[in-house]
């Protein structure tokens, strides 16, 4: 890989993408400021709410999540981006791949890739991201059997066929600049066949995050150290649908006294909480080891 072009210059286009489905903590504001810091000086922020998942967004937790990150000194530029509207878009991405032989439908439910995940290896095989890695099983079907079981409303979801990918690419592995230490190699075959798309989220958070950072003219995409290995399945898209090539940057992520990241499931205290309980925002963001 070469070193993308705008490497060079610090004017970089950032953005921050929440997920609405719970209140901020103080893990979001480091991680929002982390990105202004980096569009400063003659670049851009953008705001992204990322609310696919419909059955764990909320519009309340969308319109709470704006006005704590405004409440908190934090500014960006232009509208905000909802994806729950662009899902056309997606599916336009979705339909390329398709046509590209590189997508096929999944009919196994989480039970059945467990099971068969067992009967296939001599031990539980999982991605660097700690799931299960998909043996694959119905990559093996074909056509006829397929349009058989979507004929009879079989549900299904959509898998990236990876090696199939990587060949039509020519290379077992690709690389990204990393803001400060430059190329690092990545294995996207690690990830066995990623889902795209499922029928009660019509798109994945890999395909939304990669289009959007693309058709946005994100620059430099910054996040947590826990996304740095899926970042391989972003370049292997990027790669496939020959969008722009960002750099990232990654940062440390937030812990509680027990060294335990700070999660909405986990009961994090809120930003709201904190506001309702006195503190300014010049407390909440030292809390979040922020600093203007």
């Amino acid at each position: 890989m070469t070193t993308p072009a705008f490497c060079q210059q610090n004017h970089w286009v950032t953005r921050f993408a929440p997920s609405p489905t719970g209140p901020l903590h103080l893990g979001h504001i480091a991680a929002a400021f982390f990105a202004r810091r980096h569009a400063d000086h003659g670049g851009q922020f953008l705001l992204r709410i990322e609310d696919i998942d419909t059955v764990r967004c909320r519009e309340t937790f969308i319109q709470e999540a704006l006005d704590d990150l405004a409440w908190t000194g934090l500014h960006w530029e232009k509208e905000v981006l909802r994806q729950s509207e662009r899902m056309p878009l997606y599916q336009e991405t979705l339909d390329t791949l398709r046509l590209k032989g590189l997508v096929y439908p999944c009919f196994c439910t989480r039970a059945d890739v467990a099971r068969e995940a067992a009967a296939a290896f001599s031990a539980p095989h999982h991605t660097p991201d700690g799931s299960l890695l998909y043996p694959g099983t119905c990559r093996l079907l074909d056509d006829a059997e397929r349009a058989r079981r979507i004929a009879a409303g079989m549900p299904y979801a959509l898998r990236l066929d990876v090696q199939k990918a990587l060949d039509r690419l020519g290379t077992p592995s690709l690389s990204y600049h990393e803001l400060g230490r430059g190329p690092v190699t990545c294995h996207p075959g690690l990830f066995g066949d990623v889902v795209l798309a499922r029928k009660d989220i019509p798109a994945s958070y890999h395909l939304c995050v990669t289009h959007d950072d693309a058709a946005q003219g994100v620059t430099l995409v910054t996040r947590g150290e826990e996304l740095r290995d899926v970042t391989a399945i972003h370049r292997l898209l990027q790669e496939l649908m020959k969008w722009p090539e960002p750099v990232y940057a990654f940062h440390p992520l937030l812990v509680d006294s027990a060294g335990k990241k700070l999660s909405k499931r986990d009961g994090a205290l809120s930003i709201r909480a904190m506001r309702e309980s006195g503190m300014s925002p010049e407390e909440v963001r030292k809390a979040a080891g922020v600093t203007l």
